[in-house]
């Protein structure tokens, strides 16, 4: 059994947090449950707790906040435009395999973008979602005893993009960042992804 909550409101990356934290501790406590968050974010860069922060390229002068995190991975941005999804599960009751855990955070992807006619994927060595060589969606976990945190952020609208040319998204030169509008020709509110989201998390639970 597993809640999922809309947000509605842009929330700071430091409130998501704290909403994370809050469902693990009460998973640990046996007073929770299963949780999937989906939201949007106020606009901030995010990076692993790395002792090479150079994806970052030079931090004082982006145009929004750093946050350190307790996620893995390099730089990433996020905000307006962009779903954010925080799966907050017991992964003792799925078999303690992260790496599971992320094909199926790319597989609720994946199957969602192919609702809107996008062809998306994964890329050998990767961790995201895909479209040919450009990047749609970044992911990034972490666990407490085994319960989950983070989880991913998918660009849906075109507001999304311009934020990524300052920094190097992920760590990895090069990469282009697209957005689902952009890959679908037409105009996509980050609602219509969230609903369609939750419905692919749900099938993949039944």
């Amino acid at each position: 059994m597993q809640e999922i909550l809309h947000l509605p409101e842009l929330i700071t990356y430091e409130a998501g947090l704290r909403l994370q934290q809050q469902h693990v501790d009460a998973i640990l406590a046996g007073s929770g449950q299963d949780t999937i968050l989906l939201l949007e974010h106020e606009p901030v860069y995010t990076i692993g707790r790395l002792r090479d922060q150079s994806s970052l390229r030079d931090a004082a002068s982006l145009p929004f906040p750093v946050f350190d995190t307790n996620r893995g991975g390099q730089a990433t941005y996020h905000g307006p435009g962009q779903l954010v999804g925080y799966p907050i599960l017991d992964l003792n009751r799925r078999g303690r395999d992260l790496h599971a855990h992320l094909r199926n955070l790319e597989d609720v992807l994946i199957r969602s973008c192919a609702v809107f006619g996008v062809n998306a994927g994964r890329r050998e060595g990767l961790t995201g979602v895909w479209v040919e060589n450009r990047k749609l969606a970044s992911i990034g976990v972490g666990v407490r005893k085994w319960i989950s945190m983070h989880g991913f952020a998918i660009n849906i609208t075109k507001e999304s993009l311009p934020p990524f040319f300052a920094i190097t998204p992920c760590g990895l030169d090069g990469v282009s960042m697209t957005c689902l509008e952009n890959e679908a020709g037409r105009e996509i509110s980050v609602r219509e992804m969230a609903l369609v989201v939750e419905r692919e998390f749900r099938s993949a639970a039944a």
